[in-house]
């Protein structure tokens, strides 16, 4: 029987957080037999039952839930003292993130260049998504931390505001729009290019236009550079966040119309689970936190 050891606490801690063998296997890049063997071979050595297996799903045992918090413990301090060293080079593990395509299209590679820099041996993993989705996999442990925009329907026990976007109306020059107030009539003429269907910006534009009983044509799309593509090409108007649109309007290619509603603004944080939380996983917030724009924060 092999020594107790660190790793027996670490499969511990991930089984149960994640409930499941194999994904404890996946998050610490094992398999799932050796993750099996480690909770074997810790409750052997403490000879208690920690855990209860049923088929597709994992239990804590009476005595496995008094065990969870001082197992917590034990990671948090190993976390600790390689903290201390202040070297980010002893640091080694996965980051699982989540990003919306915003977060992608703007600051995502100065963040992925200074996480690389500061922890060499940390890979990251990354999904990029829509902010729901992006929930959903926060929820079910399979991202780590991810880099959304709000509204939340749940809520999780660690959250970071890291900005805010307004929303513009753009459109070629092309089209011949006034650089004075837009009517909704003159826009109404082209197709409105915005966010994928039942997103809450979409629904938003959808109960604005009907409010003011002005027929629209929307034309939705999970993939906001693709509308403002269409938009550069004069194949509509588009409703976009200000940051996506910033390189393009800056070379002219776009211009803003003063139309006088927009949506709401997105509002970014970031969004965690993992208890404890790796030193990395936190240094990755306050590296976000500063790359937002400073103009886009509150």
């Amino acid at each position: 029987m092999p020594k107790f050891n660190l790793k027996h606490i670490e499969a511990f801690v991930h089984v149960a957080d994640l409930g499941s063998f194999r994904r404890a296997a996946a998050r610490l890049n094992t398999t799932q037999p050796n993750i099996s063997n480690r909770i074997s071979q810790l409750e052997h050595h403490l000879r208690l039952t920690l855990m209860e297996r049923d088929a597709g799903s994992v239990r804590l045992t009476r005595e496995g839930r008094q065990l969870i918090g001082p197992a917590r413990r034990i990671l948090a301090a190993v976390d600790g003292f390689l903290e201390a060293t202040g070297d980010g080079t002893v640091f080694d593990g996965l980051l699982r993130l989540g990003v919306t395509e915003l977060v992608a299209q703007t600051w995502l590679r100065p963040f992925l260049i200074q996480m690389k820099d500061r922890f060499p041996s940390v890979d990251v993993e990354l999904t990029i998504d829509l902010s729901e989705n992006l929930s959903n996999l926060l929820f079910a442990r399979e991202i780590d931390l991810a880099f959304q925009n709000g509204p939340f329907d749940q809520r999780t026990p660690n959250t970071e505001p890291l900005g805010q976007s307004p929303y513009i109306w753009v459109a070629a020059p092309a089209l011949g729009f006034p650089t004075g107030p837009v009517a909704a009539d003159q826009i109404a003429r082209h197709r409105i290019l915005t966010h994928a269907r039942g997103s809450y910006p979409y629904t938003q534009l959808d109960a604005h236009f009907r409010q003011i009983e002005q027929p629209v044509r929307l034309v939705p799309s999970s993939n906001i550079a693709a509308c403002l593509q269409m938009a550069n090409d004069g194949l509509g108007v588009a409703c976009v966040p200000a940051l996506m649109a910033a390189e393009t309007l800056a070379a002219g290619r776009l211009q803003v119309l003063d139309y006088d509603w927009h949506p709401e603004d997105l509002h970014f944080a970031a969004r965690w689970l993992v208890d404890p939380a790796p030193t990395f996983l936190v240094a990755a917030v306050e590296i976000a936190a500063g790359l937002y724009p400073p103009e886009d924060h509150d």
